[in-house]
């Protein structure tokens, strides 16, 4: 499920440098500035608290009318930035990894946390790349949401029936049509899970909505992406490999 009920599409701009692999990054990233909360702190801060946070893009999700959505992490957690004030020219210097820092309000929308419309970037120096946490174990238990919006796979996942013998549905109810955001469902366990290909991360043309379209029920895969929330875990993956 998106926020974007109702986005015009020729004000906004697509990013697919997250639709890849993971790298490593310098344990200096951890470092706070002082007045910066660390990961703990902003984890521990309530709901419409002001917080300001420094951590390290990961992925661009979407920028349109100077408001940028990026998933973030630095080495003790992870941060969703929903449609923070960014300029064009700014935005385009968010490549993965670099630093910034973020100043806004702790908000909760359905489960997930993030930091909320409206906030403030400045970019620093220092880079950061997270790799994946493995996080198969994790799926069905109450430690998955320690882990909300950090990079994660899982792995040995088999595509289960998303209805009427499809692999996949356009939309999470069908009613989507080729460039929608794509669901599925898998097995591992005694678990059944769905993932999403959120179109405005990953889009049609990308390599992992491709492969999702060619999925067939059964098949053995393992995926990537960022752990999501939405009314429960919601990744919105990034790479799936058949097996």
């Amino acid at each position: 499920m998106k926020k974007f009920t109702a986005i015009i599409a020729a004000g906004l701009m697509f990013t697919l440098t997250a639709c890849g692999g993971a790298g490593g990054g310098s344990a200096d990233a951890a470092k706070k500035s002082e007045g910066v909360m660390t990961y703990a702190e902003y984890d521990a801060a309530a709901v419409d608290a002001p917080v300001v946070i420094e951590t390290y893009v990961q992925a661009k999700q979407s920028w349109w009318e100077n408001q940028a959505t990026l998933y973030t992490q630095d080495p003790d957690g992870a941060y969703f930035i929903y449609n923070a004030v960014c300029p064009k020219d700014l935005y385009d210097k968010l490549t993965p990894g670099t630093k910034i820092k973020v100043t806004g309000y702790k908000t909760e929308w359905s489960g997930e946390f993030e930091v909320a419309e409206g906030a403030s970037i400045e970019i620093e120096e220092g880079k950061y790349t997270a790799k994946a946490l493995e996080a198969t174990d994790l799926l069905g238990t109450d430690d998955l949401i320690k882990h909300q919006n950090q990079l994660v796979s899982f792995k040995g996942l088999t595509v289960a029936d998303k209805g009427d013998g499809k692999a996949f549905l356009y939309n999470w109810d069908g009613s989507g049509e080729p460039g929608s955001d794509l669901y599925f469902d898998v097995t591992v366990g005694s678990g059944t899970y769905t993932l999403t290909v959120e179109s405005y991360l990953c889009d049609k043309d990308s390599e992992v909505y491709k492969a999702v379209e060619g999925l067939q029920v059964g098949d053995t895969i393992d995926a990537e992406g960022f752990l999501y929330w939405y009314e429960g875990p919601n990744p919105h993956i990034t790479k799936v490999t058949k097996r």
